[in-house]
């Protein structure tokens, strides 16, 4: 199900080090694990349901904040985050990066809690937390023992409002995000690729631009940037916070009222619709950087989840995603790596639950001796079988099956439980379609499949992007950062 787009983000939350055709890989995976999950039902209206057959319960503060409690038993544990909603997307030109500096300055000190003693409280209390930041939405957790939430609210409730920028920390921490950028991006040729097939691809809409930031913007990036963009967003009325764990949503709604209720709501500024103007023609692009094999990233335009009730194309794009790349013995690897013997992987992505643009990726490296030029043929020629001749029932009926199965997985989590819940709700949807997700999976079928790839996956809407790989001596020779570094690493 296209509701995991985690990967988006700049965060120690990132999976483990991967790129390209394999981190495609990955990713298609862990969403068919993970991302379609624990089925809740609510009754309709207010901005308040008692606690539900589910244990699922939501309520609204005076001053905008929300809270949404999922109980569950299994441990005398708790997780609980808070989400805002600004990223990336809310940044413009000559600040990009902002909203991620801040995640990282946001440990940095309040006027009570000096410099590290957030992280410091947390761990005394058998705690651990971090933070994460995405084109759509900034979000901060801590995951500890049940009788430490009201810590957790207290520190979360002071740096919403009380956050201390001092020049130095925050001179220092550029430095960080730089660095950061350097070994996350500009020294991943795959990440390379990625990154600057998007800003190729958008012409207007700020998706177009990294979470990172741009180098340039983040060396002129100035204290002043960062306080008005918390000034600005960070705000009760701009927040949700969401718990998981053993507790009763009545003692977390006390505790929120307790320790965010007297925090003023703000005017937010108005959000414009920006709208990416329709791609005119296929687009490409050659990125040369130090590499050993060349590899080959496509993206097609498509249409993002708008209305989940009443969309179905893109859920059909999530089960062609699983038909060409799912698992193995899927299309893609099948074909290209196993028979052709052409790719060392390929792959297919959807990305389409957002508050921007959405895209479907296919991507592949070459095997020792083929090109990268065999691997884009050998995609096409793999979109043209699904448009030419559909998809067969048993492929449609086995990625339906594994998206089913996943909800087993994601129970076993409070983490991912808090997360979808959270990441829906900060998105503009709500945690409810969570099931109707499932249902509306359960209905597409193969024409469905085969139309959405014969109306959108067209040269019209195509950008491609070639690595053209240059010798591994001109690469930079720069270290890991330390295995400790935390906050946005």
């Amino acid at each position: 199900m296209p509701v995991f787009p985690f990967w988006h983000e700049q965060s120690t939350l990132n999976l483990p080090a991967a790129s390209g055709a394999r981190w495609e890989m990955m990713k298609s995976t862990i969403k068919k694990l993970i991302a379609v999950a624990v089925i809740w039902t609510f009754p309709a209206g207010g901005v308040f349901a008692a606690q539900l057959p589910d244990d699922v319960a939501e309520r609204k503060l005076d001053n905008g904040l929300r809270i949404v409690v999922k109980t569950d038993r299994r441990a005398p544990v708790v997780v609980s985050m808070v989400w805002y909603r600004i990223g990336s997307m809310d940044e413009h030109n000559g600040v990009t990066g902002v909203a991620h500096v801040l995640e990282h300055m946001m440990f940095k000190g309040t006027k009570t809690v000096p410099a590290g003693e957030f992280s410091r409280l947390i761990a005394a209390a058998g705690g651990r937390d971090n933070a994460f930041t995405s084109r759509d939405y900034t979000g901060y957790f801590q995951t500890l023992h049940k009788s430490a939430l009201p810590l957790s609210f207290r520190l979360e409730a002071d740096r919403m409002v009380n956050l201390v920028l001092d020049r130095e920390e925050v001179a220092r921490e550029l430095k960080v995000v730089m660095e950061e950028r350097r070994w996350r991006t500009d020294d991943r040729p795959r990440s390379l690729v990625y990154e600057r097939l998007i800003a190729s691809s958008l012409a207007v809409h700020p998706y177009r631009n990294p979470i990172i930031g741009w180098m340039n913007d983040l060396e002129h990036l100035t204290i002043d940037d960062i306080r008005e963009f918390y000034d600005k967003w960070y705000a009760p009325n701009n927040a949700t916070v969401v718990v998981v764990g053993d507790v009763e949503p009545a003692e977390v709604f006390a505790l929120a009222e307790k320790y965010f209720g007297a925090i003023p709501h703000k005017v937010l500024p108005s959000r414009k619709p920006q709208t990416e103007p329709p791609q005119l023609g296929v687009k490409r692009l050659t990125v040369k950087a130090p590499a050993e094999l060349p590899y080959v990233l496509m993206a097609y335009q498509v249409p993002r989840m708008e209305k989940p009730a009443e969309d179905w194309e893109p859920y059909a794009f999530d089960m062609l995603e699983s038909v060409l790349s799912g698992n193995p013995a899927a299309r893609l690897p099948q074909t290209l790596v196993k028979t052709d013997r052409v790719a060392s992987s390929a792959s297919a992505s959807y990305d389409g639950v957002n508050r921007g643009p959405a895209f479907f990726y296919l991507s592949g490296a070459p095997v020792t001796g083929r090109t990268a030029a065999e691997i884009e043929a050998g995609l096409r020629r793999e979109v043209r079988r699904v448009v030419e001749e559909g998809v067969t029932d048993d492929e449609l009926d086995r990625a339906k099956a594994q998206a089913v199965a996943a909800k087993v997985y994601q129970r076993d989590s409070m983490f991912f439980q808090a997360r979808q819940i959270g990441w829906l709700e900060t998105i503009g949807f709500s945690h409810r379609d969570l099931d109707l997700f499932i249902d509306k999976l359960q209905q597409v079928t193969a024409s469905q499949v085969r139309e959405v790839a014969k109306k959108y996956l067209v040269d019209d809407r195509l950008t491609v992007a070639y690595l053209d790989p240059q010798p591994l001596d001109d690469a930079p020779k720069r270290a890991a950062p330390p295995a400790g570094v935390r906050h946005g690493n």
